[in-house]
């Protein structure tokens, strides 16, 4: 069972940027869809970004985050990151990273398609 752990979380004043990293232990990230979700006070979680571990060529973006989010992994490492630039006042969530199927991501990654999840990191933008 795989464990992760995200950590790089927290206050930013708007245009800044910060970077996240999620550390997995307990079972590779190797050739499974690892993502990142957000959830802001009183909004469904919804998926930031996701990337297939396997060839790391194939990633998605959400709307939101095309063009000023970037997420990359590291198999040797077991480590998933992502960096948000450019960040708005909206990008202020708590941010999780999640495993989701083996040698593929879903083309619409809803969070019931992924089985484990971190604790989250805060991630607050101010204006």
């Amino acid at each position: 069972q795989v464990q992760l752990v995200e950590s790089g979380g927290g206050s930013v004043q708007a245009g800044g940027s910060l970077r996240l990293s999620c550390a997995a232990s307990g079972d590779t990230i190797k050739w499974y869809c690892m993502a990142w979700f957000r959830q802001a006070p009183g909004k469904q979680r919804e998926a930031v970004a996701t990337v297939y571990t396997g060839d790391g060529s194939s990633t998605y973006y959400s709307a939101s985050g095309k063009g000023r989010f970037t997420i990359s992994h590291d198999n040797a490492k077991n480590m998933v990151n992502l960096q948000l630039d450019s960040l708005k006042s909206e990008d202020t969530a708590i941010y999780y990273c999640a495993r989701g199927f083996q040698y593929y991501c879903p083309v619409t990654p809803l969070p019931g398609t992924f089985q484990y999840w971190g604790q989250g990191t805060q991630v607050t933008v101010s204006s």
